[in-house]
């Protein structure tokens, strides 16, 4: 599947969840480790973890894929690699706290629907 096809997948799966502050960062030229990064946030800790699965099951059945998942059910920050998209899951202090959209900040962010 490829990276754009991810990201879709990505984020309709945590839009479904009802996922909030969708943003998705295209960082395709900043770095080798990924094209896309799309960070949410989540409203407690099995929130963020409900994401977390639904992303990794639709991964595994739409994109026969087997993505990594990062962050236990207590954790406030989940991160699901799938290679060519990283999917970061956080309760909004966390978020705030390491501020990824400032840290990427000069990458095109193209909102929730992955348009620019």
């Amino acid at each position: 599947m490829e990276s754009e096809q991810l990201k879709s997948l990505a984020v309709d799966a945590v839009e479904s969840m009802k996922g909030q502050d969708v943003a998705v960062l295209d960082v395709r030229d900043r770095t080798s480790m990924t094209d896309y990064m799309v960070i949410v946030s989540g409203n407690s800790n099995r929130h963020i973890h409900s994401l977390a699965e639904e992303v990794v099951q639709r991964a595994k059945q739409e994109a026969d894929s087997k993505p990594k998942l990062e962050g236990g059910e207590t954790s406030d920050w989940v991160l699901v690699d799938m290679g060519d998209v990283i999917v970061h899951l956080m309760l909004p202090a966390t978020r705030e706290f390491y501020d990824l959209e400032r840290f990427w900040r000069d990458a095109p962010g193209l909102g929730v629907s992955g348009t620019e």
